[in-house]
Order: C-alpha cells, then sequence, then structure tokens
C-alpha cells in the first residue's frame, strides 16, 4: 500500500473536510477538501509542486503519483472516485 503523509480532519476513521497529502520530498501531493474518504474539492501537484489537476465537485481529469512521485493512474473521476476508462501504470512507468 502506498504511503502518503496526511495532515487533516477525519470524521469517523475516514478522510473528511480539509487536508493536505504530502511526498517523501515534503512537496505538497494534494490540498483541498475530502467527502467521506475522497478528494473533493482542491488541487493536485507532482513531485517538483507544478500543479497536475484540479478537482471541484469529486469531478475532474486526474494525474496521480505515488509516494515517490512516479505515475500511477491517469483518468477521470466523478463523485470523487475513478470512473471510466484510465490508464494505471508499473514502477516501470509501462
Amino acid at each position: 500500500m502506498e504511503k502518503v503523509k496526511f495532515e487533516g480532519e477525519y470524521k469517523n476513521g475516514i478522510r473528511n473536510g480539509k487536508g493536505k497529502e504530502y511526498y517523501v520530498n515534503g512537496k505538497i501531493k494534494f490540498e483541498g477538501d475530502y467527502l467521506n474518504g475522497n478528494k473533493w474539492n482542491g488541487y493536485g501537484y507532482n513531485k517538483y509542486g507544478n500543479l497536475e489537476f484540479i478537482i471541484k465537485d469529486g469531478k475532474g481529469s486526474i494525474k496521480e503519483y505515488d509516494y515517490d512521485g512516479q505515475l500511477k493512474f491517469e483518468g477521470e473521476y466523478k463523485n470523487g472516485i475513478r470512473n471510466g476508462i484510465g490508464k494505471e501504470y508499473y514502477k516501470n512507468g509501462k
């Protein structure tokens, strides 16, 4: 399982409310709001600090990176979860 440093609010043991995720290099990975454990409104960044995606009301085109900054998924989100066709990547980038 991916290790992610998280600072933020929880409700009943799941992320709910404002929060931030961080890469191992200390840069922000995601900053925004969570709803029932899902990213809902906010901004996602790559390991260099560049904006990669914006999610609004649980919808958006997403690139997800693991804790070390390696691309692991790209596709669409709806209602805060992966939806539709997407691509998942192995650690070797394929």
